[in-house]
């Protein structure tokens, strides 16, 4: 199977039971593509082979037939999968600007949430989805040298924890994948791209807002704008690959920084976040 994501292509082959059908249930509305297309990656998951295949099944994720990290039980093929292609692309595609971020769009506005592991990224992200954002994605920023325009990857958000019931009783309308225990990261449940946003992965957006969150249990909202000299230098370090992409890199990350309005978001609420995030748009439409 050959399908796109966003700016690129991929070819995925899987033996894996149950693997296909959670991908079908997540990207139904993804473009595939022709069979016979080169794409700019070619993925396989599937079954360990030898006494693995008995016992103590594993799944092995591979690229271009190498195999660059461990097996992971055979019942967590889909998130392996998952964070398997986050590598790849954060790795290989040097084509754009690669923030670390979770990106979403409303009324042709685009927020950027860059943060570090642990910050509460992926809440927010989904809770913003909740309320009607389009989600580009919740792993990649992705700037485009020429225009500085952002490119939609849409995939599967893994929430992870305490913030799956949260997600669920918040926001029951949107789409959920299985519950993956105990996994690398934790207990992890995926929120499904909604329709309109694989629908409209091909569609940029233009940035407005540049938004660190910070998860603190207990802490009031703090929506604090961060001058542009700080801004540029905390981006910077949520880039993948600003340090290899030169010039280039350095002219788009000038122009998101001059282009937006940056804060730094202290909360201990989803709730509270997701309505700071919504009064930015509420104000600048003003």
């Amino acid at each position: 199977m050959c399908f796109r994501t966003g700016p690129f292509s991929v070819r995925l082959t899987s033996d894996v039971r149950g693997f296909g059908a959670t991908w079908q249930s997540c990207y139904s509305p993804m473009e595939l593509l022709p069979d016979d297309m080169v794409c700019h990656l070619r993925i396989s998951v599937m079954r360990e082979r030898g006494v693995r295949r008995w016992l103590g099944p594993q799944a092995v994720f591979r690229l271009e037939g190498i195999q660059p990290f461990e097996p992971y039980p055979l019942s967590q093929a889909f998130p392996m999968f998952e964070w398997g292609l986050n590598w790849c692309i954060a790795m290989s595609s040097h084509y754009h600007l690669l923030l670390h971020s979770a990106v979403l769009e409303k009324d042709g506005k685009a927020v950027i949430l860059p943060a570090q592991p642990g910050s509460g990224k992926t809440t927010l992200c989904a809770g913003l989805v909740g309320r009607g954002w389009r989600l580009l994605s919740d792993e990649f920023g992705i700037v485009r040298h020429s225009d500085g325009q952002l490119l939609p990857l849409p995939r599967a958000a893994p929430l992870k924890n305490e913030s799956i019931p949260l997600l669920a009783e918040s926001a029951p309308q949107l789409s959920f994948g299985p519950r993956f225990d105990r996994t690398r990261k934790g207990d992890v449940v995926h929120l499904f791209p909604p329709r309109e946003s694989l629908e409209r992965q091909l569609e940029s957006a233009t940035p407005r807002w540049i938004v660190f969150p910070r998860f603190q249990r207990g802490a009031a909202l703090e929506l604090i704008p961060q001058p542009p000299i700080v801004a540029l230098t905390r981006l910077v370090g949520n880039s993948f690959n600003y340090r290899v992409t030169g010039v280039s890199g350095f002219r788009s990350m000038s122009r998101l920084i001059r282009s937006t309005r940056s804060f730094q978001l202290l909360n201990g609420d989803l709730a509270a976040a997701v309505d700071a995030v919504e009064q930015l748009l509420a104000e600048d439409v003003l």
